[in-house]
């Protein structure tokens, strides 16, 4: 009896053991946390709506991602108790902007944002107008990659060669397609050493004699990958018009960018010259 009393006790013991364990083993992995910024301190898109509603929807649709929709800027910082209940960038795992002009945020909150993705090895996400943005802050440029430097053929029927056809991001595109949209010419730091063209418009099909256009080497580059440190930053000029978040394609091409920026899959950010 007396060795019944010892080993029942400890062969419940056993099992209940291997039963946490299969439970914690079963259990899946967090979703991912989105934090999307659409302050604007500058022009107002109509399409700021869609491109918050987009990254929210595609989370949900995915299941990969939860996101936080913000109009202002308080939560990029890494302060503790910011406000009652507010989270701050310690909680998120990837920063989405849709935003215009110089926000307003201090140096703190600057380089708060600045180390999330380059030590802490997060990612930035950047729609439209996210090089429209922070011009007086010279480091946001550098990890953007370029600013906005005019849109000179405004809204059109714009050309397009997808040069990474083995990118998540970008593979499910045909090689070349036109889309209606408003499309950044980026500014003079836009470098090719510094970061990976996934598309770029097609120069044979647009008019350079246009007024306004600087890019003398007619390299117009519209969605491109980098690594900023640690982190992964990915930027795309498509969006301005409210129904390019209608078209599949660019709902796919958000959801791999996301899921890239996250961490979740991975693709190839070497830098490459233009094709000739």
């Amino acid at each position: 009896m007396k060795l019944l009393r010892i080993l029942v006790p400890a062969v419940l013991s056993v099992g209940l053991l291997g039963t946490l364990s299969t439970l914690t083993a079963q259990q899946p992995p967090r979703k991912k946390r989105v934090l999307a910024i659409g302050a604007v301190a500058g022009f107002q898109h109509d399409s700021v709506s869609n491109g918050l509603a987009t990254i929210y929807n595609l989370g949900k649709e995915s299941g990969l991602w939860d996101t936080y929709i913000r109009t202002d800027t308080q939560l990029i910082s890494k302060k503790k108790n910011i406000a009652p209940n507010a989270k701050n960038l310690d909680y998120f795992d990837a920063v989405y902007f849709y935003t215009t002009g110089e926000l307003p945020m201090t140096d703190d909150q600057k380089a708060d944002l600045l180390s999330f993705v380059h030590e802490d090895g997060k990612g930035f996400i950047g729609g439209h107008s996210a090089i429209d943005t922070f011009y007086k802050w010279p480091e946001y440029g550098e990890m953007t990659g370029a600013y906005f430097d005019n849109h000179p053929w405004g809204q059109f029927d714009a050309p397009v060669i997808v040069e990474d056809r083995k990118s998540p991001i970008t593979r499910h595109f045909p090689a070349a397609f036109t889309i209606k949209d408003e499309i950044y010419q980026p500014s003079s730091i836009f470098s090719r050493e510094k970061l990976h063209v996934l598309m770029r418009l097609d120069p044979a099909k647009v008019d350079w004699n246009h007024a306004g256009v600087k890019r003398t080497d007619h390299d117009v580059a519209v969605a491109w990958i980098k690594t900023y440190g640690k982190g992964r930053v990915f930027y795309t000029t498509f969006g301005h018009r409210e129904e390019v978040y209608e078209r599949p394609d660019m709902r796919k091409m958000y959801t791999e960018a996301v899921k890239w920026a996250l961490g979740i899959t991975q693709s190839d950010t070497s830098p490459v010259p233009m094709p000739k």
